[in-house]
């Protein structure tokens, strides 16, 4: 229950009155024994109970009456998301979740969890007569003056987007704002609870959380979850984009919420430059990686398009747009000391037949900044190196490029990236060191697209040096020590790989273990060449330069560019053309789980609604004040009608001819 006007509840303290003036009354009349009167007494003894308690009843009506007009006169409202409340507030700020995944329907519903969500917050603040409210949505994180609940669904800043949500921040925003705006505020959070969205493990929830603890007057937060379960859903989006000669290569994947009971065909439409096709593909489980070549004729030195699936759960998953320049070529350098070693990786980086890649022999001295720049991979097979080289290849790694380090075959204990190499092991006699483990599903060595493994179980050694430091491990030696771990530095990686691919140490020259080690990496390296045309909604180079004019290319939706910031397409920015996809993280399932939405708001007053419905006529508050009303009127007239004086029994005359008593 959640009163609007909490002063009118002092007066409950009338709903005493009755009692009182019972209590006054029964203090008028002295009690005296009189020996006349007890033989009366003991005759209505029988009937002094059911008085005593029609006395009772009649005074509860009269206390219930008072009380239940005083209730009425404080404007309740129930439901679950005001619970129990304290007065209506000055101030209502809304945080409004607009991310991609807010557009998904609830199981039999036509209206989106956005959608659901304003017509709830909408109807609630409508309750709240003369409550002014404050809207900050996820995508623009802006304060803006609501002038009425009613066109909250028609404003710009509620409608969909293709953006993701960051709560903590929304959160801090709201913090600032009400610092700045004096009154008693309540701060609700309208969002489905997306786990990539909400982030509860990062650090600025403490800066939020005390931020709102810090004002003066502190805000109630209210959380309206809309969950449920979802609609039947698949989503679509581009895991990278690369044009390698004449064909234009699209890593695809799928993916399909709910159990994957049955393969289920989904309908893949491309348009490109114009032009439309259609195949199917069979998703298995619950999701599909598949590679989709496009033939771009070399003439064509540029072009866009998008690649779609059919309509379902959530509209804002299944389209994805792609771009591309002039075909460019590939370039790896090899850093190695001449020898077979050397000869292997260079091979492995450029092989026979494949159309634009090249390699280079690079000494350590000569890595200049112009080789850094427009070289995809990086192959290093010396000391680790110091000082101004390792600066260099440190940001050539943040750059986006790929640093395959192989340990070297003299002595150094340099460090590099927080990676040192031991000293070189060598197998017992007659004995290999066997590739044990390795992550098949990331890494170099993972599965192919269509799942055939790497067969890296072939590798043997004779010879290795094992990585030591803090870095993601993806493979192991048979007696655990890492044979292959990751660092991750910006938008590029470095893998240190612990034998040579050189007979002396190992087979690792085979082509069916270096050959997709090398070729993964190199592809990976080369996306940051192509990656120009790819980025993602919020991005810095998804946004127009303020010398910058903006022209929406593609037609599969709206072209406008209204609240083009947030909306995916293809776009010119000036003299850059960019296809812009929704954040990955929009497409991650999993959602933070209710008990742990609480811990994130302790020390504030808090509660959780979750809205599981999915029809747009149901409210999360209803106003009550005619039942009590209603109510009133009822215990007075029950109060009436037990007020009542007791029907007297009929008195009959006497009969003719009867003759009187005598008396004695």
């Amino acid at each position: 229950m959640y009163f609007q006007q909490t002063w009118m509840l002092w007066g409950l303290l009338a709903a005493s009155i009755p009692v009182i003036i019972h209590l006054l009354n029964r203090r008028r009349h002295k009690t005296v024994k009189w020996a006349a009167m007890q033989f009366l007494l003991k005759a209505t003894r029988e009937s002094r109970g059911k008085k005593r308690l029609r006395h009772i009843l009649i005074l509860i009506c009269r206390t219930l009456g008072i009380a239940a007009l005083v209730a009425a006169a404080s404007l309740p409202l129930v439901g679950g998301f005001f619970g129990m409340g304290a007065g209506k507030p000055d101030l209502v700020v809304l945080v409004l979740d607009r991310s991609a995944s807010m557009e998904a329907k609830p199981e039999n519903s036509g209206l989106s969890r956005r959608a659901l969500a304003i017509q709830r917050i909408r109807d609630a603040v409508a309750d709240l007569s003369g409550t002014r409210l404050v809207l900050i949505d996820s995508a623009s994180g802006a304060p803006q003056e609501v002038p009425t609940p009613e066109v909250l669904g028609e404003l710009s800043s509620t409608a969909a987007t293709d953006s993701a949500a960051d709560l903590p921040d929304l959160l801090t925003t709201a913090a600032n704002f009400l610092a700045e705006t004096p009154g008693r505020a309540e701060l609700w959070v309208a969002s489905d609870l997306q786990l990539s969205n909400w982030l509860p493990e990062d650090d600025r929830w403490t800066r939020a959380r005390a931020s709102l603890e810090s004002l003066p007057q502190p805000p109630r937060v209210r959380v309206l979850a809309v969950s449920g379960e979802s609609a039947g859903n698949q989503s679509l989006r581009i895991l990278s984009s690369r044009r390698n000669g004449d064909r234009l290569e699209l890593e695809l994947e799928i993916a399909r919420n709910g159990p994957a009971l049955s393969p289920l065909g989904v309908p893949v439409t491309t348009t490109l430059n114009g032009a439309r096709s259609t195949d199917s593909v069979t998703v298995t489980g619950q999701q599909l990686r598949f590679l989709k070549t496009l033939p771009t004729p070399e003439t064509d030195e540029s072009g866009f398009g998008w690649i779609s699936i059919p309509g379902d759960g959530n509209p804002r998953d299944n389209v994805a747009y792609f771009a591309y320049g002039p075909a460019l070529p590939v370039t790896s350098g090899v850093v190695a000391q001449p020898g077979e070693a050397a000869d292997y990786l260079s091979l492995a980086a450029a092989p026979d037949g494949f159309g634009g890649q090249t390699s280079e022999r690079i000494g350590p001295d000569a890595l200049s900044g112009k080789i850094v720049d427009e070289t995809a991979a990086l192959f290093w097979a010396a000391p680790l190196p110091a000082g101004p080289i390792a600066e260099r290849l440190e940001q050539f790694v943040r750059d986006g490029g790929q640093l395959l380090v192989f340990p070297p075959d003299t002595d150094a204990d340099t460090e590099f990236l927080g990676i040192t190499w031991s000293e070189i092991q060598n197998a017992p006699s007659e004995q290999f060191f066997i590739l044990d483990s390795w992550d098949r599903a990331d890494g170099l060595l993972r599965d192919g697209i269509d799942g055939t493994p790497v067969p890296a179980d072939r590798l043997r050694a004779v010879k290795r040096r094992i990585p030591q430091g803090d870095a993601s491990i993806l493979a192991r030696w048979d007696d655990t020590e890492p044979f292959m771990v990751r660092q991750v530095i910006g938008k590029g990686t470095a893998w240190f790989i612990g034998s040579l691919p050189d007979y002396s140490w190992s087979n690792l020259g085979d082509a069916d273990v270096l050959l997709p080690l090398a070729q993964r990496a190199v592809v990976a390296g080369a996306v940051r060449f192509d990656s120009g045309y790819l980025t993602r909604v919020g991005a810095s180079d998804s946004l127009p330069a303020p010398n910058e004019t903006r022209e929406r290319f593609d037609s599969y939706a709206d072209a406008s560019t209204a609240q083009a910031d947030h909306i995916a397409g293809v776009y010119r920015l000036g003299d850059r053309v960019r296809a812009v996809n929704r954040p990955a993280s929009e497409d991650l399932a999993g959602q933070i789980e209710t008990p742990a939405v609480s811990p994130l708001f302790e020390g504030l007053s808090f509660s959780l609604f979750e809205d599981t419905s999915s029809s747009a006529r149901d409210n999360i508050s209803r106003s009550v004040w005619r039942a009590f009303l209603i109510a009133m009127l009822f215990f007075l007239l029950a109060e009436a009608l037990l007020c009542l004086p007791k029907a007297m029994p009929r008195i009959e005359s006497p009969t003719a001819g009867a003759q009187p008593s005598t008396p004695r």
